[in-house]
């Protein structure tokens, strides 16, 4: 997994990223909502790079991957709090959170490894539950 600069755009994307494909399935009401939201200007993301963001992610994970254990395979609680620790701002660190939420409940379903994602997060940056 590649690493970036603390507080960098692409460190907290990656987070959302990472959120949007934690249960396997991206729905476009995810995508919908971080859209209305302006998640690229809210990260100081160049418009249109969200999406390489999270294609670049996928490319990670699927180098990790390990044979039957699908893309978060690769992703265990050290993996997630190194992530986790390239947001050290608390500013952004409740934007990034609000941002994954947002997207989380677009759906409608909270899964479980969304939830882990949002725990994480929250465990790590010391936030509470929304």
């Amino acid at each position: 997994m590649r690493s970036y600069s603390p507080d960098s755009p692409e460190a907290a994307a990656r987070i959302i990223a990472l959120l949007l494909v934690a249960d396997g399935h991206v729905c476009r009401s995810e995508i919908e909502v971080l859209n209305h939201l302006g998640i690229e200007r809210e990260l100081g993301l160049q418009p249109g790079s969200f999406g390489q963001q999270v294609q670049v992610l996928c490319e990670d994970l699927l180098l990790g991957a390990d044979a039957g254990g699908g893309l978060m395979g690769g992703i265990d609680a050290p993996t997630l709090a190194a992530l986790m620790a390239e947001i050290k701002s608390p500013e952004l660190q409740r934007k990034v959170l609000a941002l994954a939420s947002a997207a989380a409940e677009a759906d409608e379903h909270l899964a479980e490894a969304e939830l882990v994602v949002l725990s994480a997060a929250r465990q790590q940056w010391g936030l509470a539950a929304a």
